[in-house]
């Protein structure tokens, strides 16, 4: 299996078999080890402000997370040798979350919203990736920077 079928697979199990990222009906459309791309759909139940109907600042920040931890997750996949699927699983159970920030620009209103990372540097141990959401107008919503640790 070449790395983008490898990518690809990664990419449906988490999309289909995680359930936070169900819950919140993320979608990972892309990911490779330059740029991930996440989409998801505006749904009542992801609202954080009822009375201006704005995405709930959590999501915001969960989806960054999502879009810069796949990147991270495509930089480890590219350091290894062996792309056996118990190589492949020890080496992601590595990946977590160190740091996060998130910057909120404007209200998260939208149909479509589009969360974008690609990545600043990876290392043996620790990436760090920078984040955007966006709505399906393009309005810049949040960015964000993400530290994982990978090794």
């Amino acid at each position: 299996m070449d790395q983008a079928q490898l990518f690809k697979q990664i990419a449906q199990f988490w999309t289909n078999d995680m359930p936070f990222n169900q819950l919140l009906g993320l979608k990972i459309k892309h990911f490779d080890t330059q740029r991930s791309e996440i989409r998801f759909l505006w749904d009542d139940k992801l609202v954080g402000n009822p009375i201006q109907k704005i995405l709930h600042g959590g999501v915001t920040a969960s989806v960054l997370d999502l879009a810069g931890g796949v990147v991270a997750a495509a930089n480890i996949i590219d350091q290894l040798d062996d792309l056996s699927p118990q190589n492949i699983q020890q080496s992601l159970s590595k990946l977590g979350t160190i740091d996060l920030r998130t910057d909120f620009l404007r209200p998260g209103r939208g149909k479509e919203f589009v969360a974008t990372a690609h990545i600043i540097r990876s290392g043996s141990k620790v990436a760090v990736a920078r984040m955007e959401l966006h709505n399906e107008q393009n309005d810049h919503i949040a960015f964000g920077t993400g530290t994982y640790m990978v090794g």
